[in-house]
C-alpha cells in the first residue's frame, strides 16, 4: 500500500502519545491521554479518546497510525461479536487480542498499528495483553507506551503492586498519566480512564485542571 504525504515533513496522524494498563486485586485499568500527533511534533487533535471498547469487558488502547488503528479495532469488532454468537457466551480477553495480532501480523507490510488489550473474563479474570506493531502478542501485568512513556518508566517501576486495590491503582494510572503530560511535548488533555471488573466497566474522565500536579510544575 502506497503512503503519500502533502509534504514530506508531516507525517500520517498517530496516537502515539501516552497510553497505560495496570492489573489490581480484581480488575484493571487502561487509560490514555486525548492527543493524537502527527509525526511526534505537532499536536493535531486534543479531544481524541483512545481507551476504545471492543465488547462488554474489553477495551483496547491505540498506538501507531490512527486510521490504520481504527480500521483494525473496526474488524477486531466485528469478529468478536461473530464469536460471540457462536459460542453463546462472552469472549475471552486472550481471544480478542489474538484478533489484532492476527490482524496486525498478516497485514505488518501495510499497517502501523499496535494496541494494548485489557479486560475481564470468568475464566482468568483480569488481564492485559500487548500487540505491537508487527504483530507479537505478550501477556503483561503493567505496560505503557506512546511518546509520554519514555518519561514514565521509572515511576511505573518503582510505584506498580499488582495487589493494589481499585482506588490505588486509579491512583497510580492518573499520577502516571499526568507525569507524562507534564514532560512530553504532544501529550496532554484531559485522562481517560475504564476501570474492568467482574460488576462490568466505568468510564473515568479527569480533566486537565484536576490532574496531580507535582513538584516541576
Amino acid at each position: 500500500m502506497e503512503r503519500r504525504c502533502l509534504d514530506a515533513q508531516f507525517k500520517g496522524v498517530s496516537t502515539g502519545t501516552t497510553i497505560l494498563a495496570a492489573t489490581f486485586d480484581g480488575g484493571v485499568v487502561i487509560g490514555s491521554d486525548s492527543r493524537a500527533s502527527i509525526g511526534g511534533e505537532y499536536v493535531s487533535s486534543k479531544t481524541i479518546n483512545k481507551v476504545i471498547q471492543v465488547h462488554d469487558r474489553i477495551f483496547c488502547c491505540m498506538a501507531g497510525s490512527l486510521a490504520d488503528a481504527q480500521a483494525v479495532l473496526k474488524a477486531a469488532k466485528f469478529h468478536l461479536s461473530f464469536h460471540s454468537v457462536q459460542m453463546e457466551s462472552q469472549p475471552q480477553v486472550i481471544a480478542a487480542a489474538s484478533v489484532l495480532k492476527d490482524l496486525c501480523y498478516k497485514n505488518k507490510d501495510e499497517l502501523q498499528a499496535g494496541f494494548i488489550t485489557a479486560g475481564w473474563d470468568r475464566k482468568k479474570g483480569p488481564q492485559i495483553y500487548v500487540v505491537s506493531l508487527g504483530g507479537m502478542l505478550i501477556s503483561q501485568q503493567v505496560t505503557i507506551g506512546g511518546s509520554g512513556s519514555t518519561y514514565i518508566y521509572g515511576y511505573v517501576d518503582a510505584k506498580y503492586r499488582p495487589d493494589m486495590s481499585r482506588e490505588e491503582c486509579l491512583q497510580f494510572a492518573t499520577n502516571a498519566l499526568a507525569l507524562a503530560m507534564g514532560r512530553d511535548n504532544v501529550s496532554g488533555g484531559v485522562a481517560h480512564l475504564v476501570v474492568i471488573t467482574e460488576s462490568g466497566a466505568e468510564h473515568i474522565v479527569v480533566p486537565g485542571n484536576k490532574l496531580p500536579k507535582f513538584n516541576d510544575e
